[in-house]
């Protein structure tokens, strides 16, 4: 092989190869670089290689946009997995042949399917009394006199009310959460409509996580969820 005198000569095999498979250097982003950068100091410091600069600034796109794939791609799993947890949590409580095993299912395995650590629907009432049945559902079910649910998600802001409220809270209140007040930390508040002539409920999802439920998360699922919930209690009301 000739070479070049006072240059280092290049391994036969691999320039063979490198002539042969030209894509794999090509294709390899450090090595490409290292060969910009070797001609880079060929040309000296007073040579502005603009070449280079273009280059530079497309990677530096490149890079910006792969990450933003990813991240488009890991909120499309993660919407996906909570379709499908809104979806297994409706389907179980369609399953309920009786209201009160619909109710109790709440507390139960609708709750564990949805990954939260309570759940309680909350009603407004004219005449919460003891009522026996408040009494035997007294674990999911709360018994508020009316307007609770309008100053409890939406205090006194003047914003029109919305259907679903993630927040975090430091404490949940005790009539609401019971004996888990001290630990639920975040809450999802789902407003529902009975229909006309009926009070309001709202359905309350408490998290010992902080981070479940916060203002930066969609609602749509819940938003869903609420609906189809509102519509199933309507039927067991009439």
């Amino acid at each position: 092989m000739n070479t070049t005198p006072g240059k280092p000569e290049l391994d036969r095999k691999l320039r063979e190869r490198v002539l042969a498979r030209p894509d794999i250097i090509l294709d390899d982003r450090d090595m490409m670089q290292a060969l910009v950068a070797a001609n880079e100091k060929t040309m000296g410091g007073n040579i502005v290689d603009l070449r280079g600069i273009a280059m530079e600034r497309l990677e530096a796109r490149l890079d910006r946009l792969e990450d933003t794939h990813r991240s488009v791609i890991a909120a499309a799993y993660e919407n996906l997995a909570g379709t499908n947890q809104i979806h297994r949590a409706l389907l179980r409580m369609m399953d309920a042949q009786e209201f009160e095993t619909f109710l109790r299912d709440l507390e139960g395995e609708v709750s564990d399917i949805l990954g939260v650590d309570s759940m309680h629907l909350v009603l407004e009432s004219n005449e919460a009394g003891d009522d026996p049945a408040v009494s035997r559902l007294g674990e999911v079910l709360r018994v508020v006199e009316p307007g609770f649910i309008a100053a409890y998600m939406d205090g006194h802001r003047n914003s029109p009310t919305r259907q679903v409220v993630l927040r975090q809270i430091e404490a949940g209140p005790a009539e609401l959460y019971g004996e888990k007040s001290a630990y639920t930390f975040s809450e999802a508040c789902l407003r529902l409509d009975f229909g006309t002539g009926r009070l309001p409920g709202m359905l309350l999802m408490g998290s010992e996580d902080p981070h479940q439920f916060t203002p930066q998360q969609g609602t749509d699922l819940l938003g869903f969820f609420a609906g189809v919930f509102e519509r199933t209690m309507r039927r067991w009301l009439s």
